[in-house]
């Protein structure tokens, strides 16, 4: 499969993460070193562009708050006591009703201690599905009927009336903001092509069977109270973006969404896919503290931001807080040092000596579902503090 992209310049703008709930940065303290517009990508080229930090490629070292791919070991993963808690709270009220204060909210020694010595033994992950209406033992009678449904992204009314409810109710977004259109090229649209998972045998109906983009439904007696967006790859589940109906804020709804994909990658490794071993969380924003949740999961690893290397977010806590750029390979090359506001944007490249590297394929032309390319030479322009690629007009900034 051909992967193909558009390449994108620099950029810098104003900053949602070190700003209250619902506003930006007044200064364009964010920066962008390169961008990518991809029109068709393979999952195992994707892959690998997250393992360099492409999601959104920022300047972390000139950014306000650098961005740490982060990855969970979803095979080592083992939930801790208060996230067992956060389970067993939303399927004892899917199995027995009532309105469920129990051990979230309890105090040592309140009554809830009796009832909560009554629950199941917790065994991960087959207690991620205790609830759902697909693993229950025959005869059970639930309370409550829950679904959780795998299904390729796909644009519903229903989905984005949930998405603008939730932009507006949790992110206070303006009504009238989240129109069909962004909600599509935000979490519909994507350039990942379906791919066969390759699995010895055939998996359980739950699991997917293709590698690629998804959308997980969460319903409750057939309405849809939440929505996880995933990307499904050969070494990973990547968590894209998670929505939830507002009304089940109390059940922490954003915490059970990563035990399940966390459960997911396991069981697509536990089915015979042995590449399959992490959730990836996103990005890990240390300044960020309502984004600090990500390190909540252990064991948890960021990708070094100079070679890419994964380094075990426990061990780096202390180096995190006290820089605002944090290099885990090298740690001189940490700063605390402020960030200034960029007055003109990005500095225009200065080139130096240009060296010929070779050749590159470009799509020319597509025909009758055909794709045709041709061969452009590729020069390198060495710069003191990166190389640019340049091939007759396109630009792709490389570090």
């Amino acid at each position: 499969m051909i992967s193909a992209g558009a390449p994108a310049g620099p950029h810098s703008s104003t900053c949602g993460y070190c700003s209250p709930t619902g506003e930006r940065s007044s200064e364009e303290t964010f920066r962008q070193s390169a961008g990518l517009q991809a029109l068709q990508l393979s999952c195992g080229v994707y892959q690998k562009m997250i393992d360099r930090g492409w999601r959104r490629s920022a300047d972390m070292k000139r950014s306000c708050c650098p961005l740490y791919t982060i990855k969970l070991d979803a095979l080592a993963f083992a939930p801790s006591k208060s996230q067992r808690k956060i389970l067993n709270r939303w399927n004892r009220f899917v199995l027995n009703g009532g309105d469920d204060h129990m051990d979230v909210d309890s105090k040592p020694g309140q009554a809830s201690k009796k009832k909560a010595s009554q629950a199941p033994e917790f065994v991960w992950p087959a207690t991620a599905h205790a609830a759902e209406q697909s693993f229950l033992s025959e005869g059970c009678d639930p309370c409550h009927k829950l679904e959780v449904l795998l299904e390729p992204s796909s644009f519903t009314t229903e989905k984005f009336e949930l998405y603008k409810k939730y932009q507006e109710e949790i992110h206070h977004d303006r009504p009238g903001k989240n129109t069909p259109k962004s909600f599509k090229n935000f979490l519909v649209n994507t350039p990942l092509r379906l791919e066969p998972i390759p699995y010895p045998a055939t998996p359980p109906s739950h699991l997917p069977t293709h590698y690629g983009s998804y959308h997980q439904l969460y319903r409750l007696d057939g309405q849809l109270i939440a929505l996880s967006i995933i990307d499904i790859l050969p070494k990973c589940v990547s968590s894209v973006y998670f929505i939830y109906d507002k009304t089940w804020d109390k059940f922490s709804f954003g915490k059970l969404s990563a035990l399940r994909e966390a459960s997911l990658a396991r069981e697509i490794h536990e089915a015979g896919v042995p590449n399959m071993t992490s959730l990836y969380l996103g990005y890990y924003v240390h300044s960020c503290q309502k984004m600090r949740y990500k390190g909540e999961y252990s064991p948890s690893f960021l990708a070094d931001p100079e070679t890419f290397e994964w380094y075990a977010l426990e061990k780096y806590k202390s180096l995190l807080d006290s820089n605002r750029y944090t290099c885990f390979s090298q740690p001189e090359h940490s700063t605390n040092e402020p960030v200034s506001p960029d007055k003109g944007g990005f500095p225009a490249p200065t080139l130096t000596t240009a060296l010929r590297v070779g050749t590159v394929n470009i799509i020319d032309d597509i025909q009758n579902g055909a794709v045709i390319l041709d061969d452009v030479t590729v020069r390198l322009h060495l710069r003191q503090d990166r190389c640019v690629n340049e091939s007759e007009g396109f630009r792709i900034m490389a570090f």
